[in-house]
């Protein structure tokens, strides 16, 4: 069957229709007449693979990675780089749009930079002889001799990990640093830099995985803490506590919260190794520790993970209503949710997309809201 695809949805898929159902093609892009064999059929939407590319895309380039049909991972690699930017802009226009009636002047250009070589950590599995990525959409493992996206020194790491268990294997590098956690150094943390700021990191503890990108996200975080003039700070989904600390010197006290034990153990130690005695940091589910979360805060961070703001939290924020709120989401769809329902109290400044993950679909935002008056 031969299809025009009319845009990407989403997930980076092209879209086109079948007998008035929407039909998502992997790996096919806007304008491109492609030849396609559907794989499955629900009541509301087609799937398919390309057999042939008919006519290709001007924005078509071809993907240097030699796992790309197979791992999935970077699923935005046959998108010229240019236009993945364009692709992830509109794609949070249209999400804030669509669930938060947020028009599109109040996004902001996105902040992008490499396109390869960026990630400071991988999750390798193993079933205890073989060692690699997962097979997208299955869990057959792919041996990979190199990761496109990995730091360098980390793809050298590669070839020193053994499938010696069945246990996922996580390695980290140290920006700046190129400290190696892995099994084959027997490390348990590892020192890293964001910006003049420097962070432990453990097995277990979150850490952003694209430090350039992270480094422009902070320093945007810093500029609005002193343009708000914000004296004390709630960081909520702290982590290892790097927000605060990066912010610490601009403001009077921090109070950070976290529900992981070992990222709130290496938060204290970071607290120290950068001398921020204002940063407080305590252990617990931020929507069970509500009651740390008082009115003498005038700005909150916000960081959560990918299904976003417990409602308990929301309800607490807006009882306590700091001026303002700055808020950081991998989820474009969660985060429009979660503003949806902070706009009765709060107006939203802006949204700046961050592209954290390049040659992926995903995108980080930061939002900028202000109490009304």
């Amino acid at each position: 069957m031969i299809v025009q695809i009319e845009k990407l949805d989403h997930y980076g898929r092209g879209i086109t229709k079948i007998n008035n159902k929407i039909c998502f093609v992997e790996n096919a892009l806007p304008k491109e007449t492609v030849e396609i064999e559907i794989i499955k059929e629900t009541k509301k939407y087609f799937l398919a693979t390309p057999k042939k590319i008919i006519k290709e895309s001007k924005d078509r380039v071809l993907s240097p990675c030699p796992y790309e049909s197979i791992c999935g991972g970077c699923n935005l690699a046959h998108l010229s780089f240019t236009k993945e930017q364009e692709f992830k802009k509109e794609k949070v226009k249209e999400i804030m749009n669509k669930f938060a009636k947020i028009p599109s002047d109040k996004i902001k250009p996105i902040i992008y930079d490499k396109p390869y070589h960026y990630r400071n950590k991988i999750t390798l599995h193993t079933n205890g002889n073989k060692i690699g990525l997962y097979q997208k959409e299955s869990n057959t493992i792919i041996p990979i001799a190199k990761c496109l996206l990995l730091n360098d020194k980390l793809n050298e790491e590669l070839g020193n990990i053994k499938p010696k268990t069945k246990k996922d294997i996580i390695l980290k590098i140290g920006n700046k640093t190129d400290e190696i956690l892995s099994p084959t150094n027997k490390k348990d943390y590892i020192i890293s830099y964001i910006g003049n700021k420097k962070y432990k990191i453990s097995e277990k503890s979150f850490f952003q995985v694209n430090s350039i990108i992270t480094e422009k996200l902070y320093e945007e975080i810093k500029r609005i803490i002193q343009e708000k003039k914000s004296k004390n700070v709630l960081d909520l989904y702290c982590g290892t506590g790097t927000i605060g600390i990066y912010i610490h010197e601009c403001v009077d006290k921090v109070l950070g919260i976290e529900s992981c034990k070992e990222a709130v153990e290496d938060a204290n130690d970071n607290k120290k190794l950068n001398n921020a005695t204002n940063c407080t940091y305590k252990l617990g589910k931020v929507e069970d520790l509500t009651t740390e979360i008082t009115k003498e805060y005038d700005m909150a961070i916000i960081d959560p993970p990918r299904n976003g703001l417990h409602k308990n939290v929301i309800e607490k924020l807006l009882e306590i209503t700091p001026k303002n709120l700055i808020y950081v989401s991998c989820d474009p769809v969660t985060l429009a949710r979660d503003l949806n329902l902070l706009k009765e109290k709060y107006k939203v400044e802006y949204i700046r997309p961050h592209n954290m993950f390049p040659r992926t679909y995903h995108v980080e935002c930061i939002s900028i809201l202000t109490k009304k008056e």
